[in-house]
């Protein structure tokens, strides 16, 4: 069964995000947690949630991947900055228990000059305050571009932090085609050779999903330039590989490429079809 989606507006609520996904042909999406760009959150409706749970399983959706907010960030230099990221992500993960079985995919953060293992520890230390043994909800660390002082640009860096969590079952990782392209992994021309490295250092059981986006930078640039599937560097052919790997074949693949509705709906389409050759 392939789980294709893209990034769903929450604003509606659950039910809504569910439908929403129906008519754009998807069995999978992502969604922010709250405003991407602040810290804002709604009350939780229960009863909405519970109606999406219902559609979920009527229509057979895979896990889909909530998304916390850009303005996170794990490891900054500001106490005050990690308290908000860490408060913030309690209560995003109180509220996902309520759609228990699905993931949690955060960007572990940019360590702003304070060094890589620096970040790396603070990272760590806030995912030992946040997660619990009886929580629901995977959390998944975003493999990143390295534009800047990002930390997890390379999945030794991951492996780090995974190391450094005393409840390292509640983790795995959200794999972005466009980030490890802009970090310099060439999964055009050695798909199985990045996987096998993943496998390696990470383990391939860790690898929970797949952020679904074509690149506008040639590899190794450390930029993080989203483009549409087939308008950049990576190619059609690239994601055929790739959706039909036996590796990852079952995991959510989520589009968060530069589109609209249209767009996302066409590119479903597309996808699904590489899955079904």
């Amino acid at each position: 069964m392939s789980y294709i989606g893209s990034h769903i507006s929450s604003s509606k609520g659950y039910l809504a995000m569910g439908k929403q996904a129906l008519k754009l042909g998807a069995n999978t999406f992502a969604f922010f947690t709250r405003n991407p760009r602040g810290g804002t959150v709604k009350p939780l409706d229960e009863k909405d949630v519970a109606a999406y749970n219902e559609l979920a399983r009527e229509h057979g959706f895979g896990p889909v991947v909530a998304h916390a907010p850009y303005t996170y960030n794990a490891c900054a230099a500001k106490e005050d900055l990690r308290d908000f990221a860490r408060r913030s992500m309690r209560e995003d993960l109180a509220r996902l228990e309520y759609t228990p079985g699905n993931y949690y995919n955060f960007h572990p953060g940019s360590h702003v000059g304070q060094g890589i293992e620096t970040g790396i520890q603070l990272i760590a230390d806030l995912l030992n305050e946040v997660l619990w043994p009886e929580m629901q909800t995977t959390v998944l660390l975003e493999t990143m571009a390295g534009k800047g002082s990002e930390v997890g640009s390379s999945f030794e860096e991951l492996r780090a932090i995974m190391d450094r969590v005393r409840l390292p079952e509640k983790l795995g990782v959200c794999l972005d085609t466009c980030h490890v392209w802009d970090a310099g992994y060439d999964i055009v021309n050695d798909l199985d050779g990045v996987l096998q490295q993943f496998d390696r250092v990470i383990g391939l059981e860790k690898l929970k999903a797949i952020h679904t986006n074509d690149s506008q930078n040639l590899l190794g640039a450390r930029k993080d330039r989203h483009a549409r599937i087939g308008e950049g560097q990576l190619g059609k052919d690239a994601f055929r590989r790739l959706i039909c790997h036996p590796a990852v074949k079952n995991l959510p693949f989520v589009l968060e490429t530069p589109n609209d509705n249209a767009g996302w709906a066409a590119e479903i389409a597309l996808l699904r079809s590489f899955s079904e050759e």
